[in-house]
């Protein structure tokens, strides 16, 4: 009898579940035209109102009902396809969406991405590539960084440099990731231009706040940049020239649908074009000088994809970029007949990134998404100074050669393996789970001095100082899950667990992540979000500006990690196909900062930094407004931020400011940005930007001390010193920034179906003089009364970058 009831529960739990049977439908959504994945296109099942969105690499899985189905699948600027069928077990299903003609009249159905109205992410923006290519920028060239010093929340350094900051924290407090790996360094041209080279580029996502558990190490800002894969049907690419670098990119398949590349490199040719004016002003000079100088950065793009099967891909991505400065000066002194000397003085100074980095993607099962990956990521520094010298008595019929030279290196390198999983248990769940294991080698500074002669009566030198290089240990840990509770309401929550050890120092952190989504409608909702942030490597700088010689140090036994507690809320609307809207606040506390302490700098040389900083605290908050359109012919955004970071540094041995309360050096009341692009038809486009944001701060001392020495009999007459006093660090407010920048671009396509375009772009369109920096300057006021010349302090105003027009040519083949 008991077996009977054991059985008939058995075939009633099997009718139930046959009943509410599950299955799942996953595959991939690439480009119909060029086989690119299409990262975050969504997927939308209309009977059950459930969906999902593809991952980095175009991968989908969602999991519905058993019965019919009527699938749509969508990605902002494509035609949407709809897949009605009746689901009856797992289901595989390639998508490959066309371009819509008429992107004015795109609707994208149902599901969005995580950065959007129903997604449960905030404090992230997307912005199209072809966006960034728009923005006018200083020379002509296309710039990521500063396309994105255009968003609220991101302010830009100083003038036309491509640092940023982010919700008031520090330039090297953001994760930046080509193909998920980091780059130390993104700048070229001492920080006027980054590394980021939009022709290879497909898709940039920019995190200020509410980081998903798969991010760490890093406390203001996550920018992850994906490089395009290449076209698998056709072979096809872009050359250009304009004012300072020339560039060309080619993409397209090596075994038809199967294996393609993706290669792009970008030059500047300021050496070249300065050659001839350098030659002759050195020959202005002296007719016997000879100098050869110049400075260049380049960068080579490089992927490689190949599918191995229906389940497996391999990736390969390659990225190299230098800057160079060399100078040779060949002097030569023959006025004595008797006597002739000859010099030879020798400038090379290099440095840039490399990284690389191999990656395998498995399809585990339609649920279940795996990517490996190995990479290696290095920025290096290296300073070159030589000096030869002959001198000949030809009356003696002597010589005597004499040769110095001095070298500076600093780096940073990383090794990593890690693997990370995609796995959708159903259309309630969407996880992500992985590990990380970085092996860092940090390479603070080593300096030698070389000498040598043939003259007896000097000693040859050679020797090396510097520090030794810290090897750290970093491993890491993620989990996080989207959470579908009903309609109205999506949790995302995650934790990032992380250790590091360097110098046989262990420290660890369990960091919570949380983000809540309530959908008031359609096109209406809320969110909420927390996130603990915890840094481990800090930049050595004594400067605003990015220089080669700022140097990277981790965590030490004195010197603590870095934390933020970010809090946020926002209201976000979408209004339909003309524009979405958000509204941000955000309240952030960041522990450990580091600052130089009262009178120390910082020359390229880590020994004994740890004596030269304090550690404190920091406070920012602000709110954000944006409004992006990313369709139609009109496209752009506009963003205000208004904002307030503060820093303390009260504790004993950490004292700055005499414990006083400071404002960050970039601290900004207001920042306000517009940018718009419009095509007025296939021929004809334009595009402009304007900026205004409240001055940079800055530290000056209003009052000086004449100090007399004491007379005495060793030096009876000592000239007076002078001593400056500052009441507050940061005390200072340079003048308001506001600039306009503006391009057009005139397209033409030839009888072979080439595209060429002329673009024409004025940066300073009103020649404004924005303040680059601010020094103090003695002037005399002679008074005639009393014979008497008054000196009197003035603040003087040095401006960078006057009306600057620009030109280039493009061809698309």
């Amino acid at each position: 009898m008991r077996q009977c009831m054991l059985l008939l529960f058995l075939l009633l739990l099997f009718t139930v579940a046959g009943k509410a049977q599950n299955y799942t439908i996953s595959g991939y959504i690439t480009d119909k035209d060029t086989g690119e994945p299409l990262i975050s296109a969504s997927v939308f099942d209309t009977q059950s109102l459930k969906g999902a969105s593809a991952n980095n690499y175009g991968f989908y899985s969602l999991t519905l009902p058993r019965g019919e189905v009527s699938v749509n699948y969508s990605y902002i600027g494509y035609q949407t396809e709809n897949r009605l069928f009746s689901l009856q077990g797992d289901t595989i299903i390639h998508i490959r969406l066309s371009l819509q003609n008429m992107l004015n009249e795109v609707t994208v159905v149902g599901y969005t991405s995580e950065t959007g109205v129903k997604g449960s992410q905030m404090s992230a923006v997307e912005v199209p590539i072809s966006q960034i290519k728009s923005i006018p920028t200083l020379f002509g060239e296309n710039d990521l960084i500063k396309a994105l010093q255009l968003l609220p929340g991101v302010q830009a350094g100083t003038e036309g440099s491509a640092g940023f900051y982010v919700r008031g924290g520090g330039p090297d407090e953001n994760l930046l990731l080509l193909d998920g790996v980091p780059l130390y360094n993104v700048n070229h041209m001492f920080g006027f231009f980054s590394v980021f080279n939009s022709d290879a580029l497909k898709n940039v996502t920019l995190y200020k706040g509410s980081f998903p558990a798969r991010f760490g190490g890093r406390l203001s800002s996550v920018v992850d940049v994906r490089m395009k894969d290449g076209d698998d049907k056709k072979i096809k690419g872009s050359a250009s020239i304009g004012v300072i670098s020339s560039k060309i990119q080619v993409e397209g398949p090596i075994i038809k649908e199967r294996t393609t590349f993706n290669v792009s490199a970008r030059r500047t040719y300021i050496d070249i074009l300065a050659q001839p004016f350098i030659k002759y002003y050195a020959k202005q000079e002296d007719e016997s000088n000879r100098v050869g100088a110049g400075y260049y950065f380049y960068d080579i793009n490089a992927k490689f994809t190949h599918r191995i099967s229906e389940r497996d891909k391999l990736f390969l991505s390659v990225y190299t970029g230098d800057d160079a400065m060399y100078a040779r000066v060949r002097t030569h002194y023959k006025d004595d007949p008797s006597f002739e000397e000859k010099y030879w003085t020798k400038l090379n100074w290099g440095w840039g990134n490399l990284l690389t980095a191999l990656r395998w993607n498995r399809v585990v099962s339609s649920k279940l998404f795996m990517n490996t990956t190995a990479s290696f990521t290095r920025y290096r520094s290296k300073l070159r100074v030589g000096e030869e010298s002959q001198e000949t008595d030809k009356t003696a019929q002597n010589s005597v050669f004499s040769e110095t030279n001095v070298r500076y290196n600093s780096g940073i390198s990383d090794r990593t393996i890690k693997t990370d999983f995609d796995y959708n248990p159903g259309a309630a769940h969407d996880v992500k789970f992985g590990v990380n294991y970085t092996y860092h080698t940090f390479s603070p500074d080593v300096s030698s001095y070389k000498f040598s002669s043939t003259d007896n009566d000097w000693e040859d030198v050679d020797t090396v100082i510097g520090s030794p290089k810290v090897y750290a240990h970093e491993t890491m840990a993620y989990i996080e899950d989207n959470i579908s509770l009903g309609k109205i309401f999506k949790l995302n929550l995650g934790a990032h667990l992380s250790s590091f050890h360097v110098q046989g120092e262990n420290y660890f952190s369990l960091q919570p992540r949380a983000g809540l989504r309530a959908l008031l409608d359609d096109n209406l909702s809320v969110k909420a979000g927390y996130a603990y942030m915890e840094q481990y490597v800090h930049m050595l700088s004594n400067s605003s500006v990015s220089l080669p010689t700022d140097l990277w140090v981790p965590v030490t036994k004195k010197i603590r990690p870095m934390s933020s507690h970010q809090y946020s809320a926002g209201l976000f609307y979408s209004l339909r196909d003309i524009a979405g809207l958000s509204v941000e606040g955000y309240y952030k506390t960041m522990d450990n900062l580091l600052e130089y302490k009262d009178g120390a700098s910082f020359l390229g040389v880590s020994t004994q930094w740890e004596d030269k900083v304090s550690m404190g605290r920091g406070t920012a908050y602000g709110i954000e407004f944006l409004m992006q359109r990313m369709l139609g012919n009109t496209t752009g955004w506009l963003g205000y931020t208004w904002s307030r970071s503060d820093r303390i540094f009260n504790k004993p041995g950490n004292i700055i400011n005499n414990g006083r309360a400071f404002p960050a050096k970039y601290d900004r009341r207001h920042d306000l940005s517009l940018t718009l692009a419009h095509r007025f038809s296939e021929k004809f486009d334009i595009a402009g930007s304007w900026v205004f944001s409240t001055g940079n701060a800055g530290t000056f001392g209003y009052q000086e001390y004449i100090n007399v020495p004491a007379p005495n009999f060793i030096n009876p007459y000592q000239a007076p010193s002078t001593t400056t006093h500052i009441e507050n660090r940061n005390n200072f407010r340079f003048a308001n920034y506001h600039r306009l920048d503006l391009g057009v671009n005139f397209h033409k396509t030839t009888k072979r179906g080439n595209r060429s375009t002329w673009n024409i772009s004025v940066y300073n369109a009103y020649n404004q003089h924005n303040p680059f920096m601010v020094y103090a300057s003695a002037e005399g006021e002679y008074n005639p009364n009393t014979g008497q010349t008054l000196q009197k302090n003035k603040l003087m105003q040095a401006s960078l970058f006057p009306i600057i027009p620009s030109v280039s040519y493009t061809l698309s083949f």
